[in-house]
């Protein structure tokens, strides 16, 4: 996995150790730094997809859709 580097800072927090490694295991990456930015991109990813949804609710259709 390719990771893409952006304008980063550097910040203090305090984590379940226990659940950011089980979460990079289980992402397949090697630091709780990766498993973390995957995690934040997903969250931002699905609420834009919940807003993309509300938004064009009545106006989407889908491949395979019956009319």
């Amino acid at each position: 996995m390719q990771v893409e580097h952006r304008a980063t800072s550097r910040t203090s927090i305090r984590l379940d150790t226990r659940l950011s490694d089980e979460a990079a295991k289980g992402l397949g990456v090697k630091s709780r730094t990766e498993a973390i930015h995957i995690a934040l991109r997903e969250v931002v990813a699905l609420k834009r997809f919940k807003d993309l949804t509300t938004t064009y609710r009545a106006k989407l259709s889908f491949a395979g859709e019956r009319e």
